[in-house]
């Protein structure tokens, strides 16, 4: 997928300052070639729950953002991210008393 695409199904008007930093987000994802496809799959699973995948502001990783309007739905959107980190071998890391995680990378 092209980076303007990428871009653009995360939500973002693609502009040269974050294609710069999806390429940095990129190159910091172990194995993102292998999960790229897949981090996209979550992101469109996810908007049901009220959440999504997103760039982080402050480290190079695709974060994933639990923002659910209960608490059964925000365990759902746990539970779909447990099942995408098992199912494709990504490491997530979730944040301490946050309801976020960093997508990692490919664990081989």
């Amino acid at each position: 997928m092209q980076r303007d695409a990428m871009l653009k199904q995360l939500g973002y008007a693609p502009n040269s300052a974050l294609l710069s930093q999806l390429e940095r987000i990129e190159n910091n994802t172990t194995g993102y070639e292998k999960i790229q496809k897949h981090i996209m799959d979550l992101h469109d699973h996810l908007k049901i729950d009220g959440s999504y995948v997103a760039m982080s502001n402050t480290n190079d990783y695709f974060k994933i953002k639990i923002e659910a309007p209960s608490s059964e739905i925000a365990q759902e959107a746990h539970e779909k991210i447990k099942h995408f980190s098992d199912k494709f071998k990504v490491t997530v890391n979730k944040l301490d008393n946050k309801e976020t995680y960093y997508i990692v990378g490919f664990n081989h």
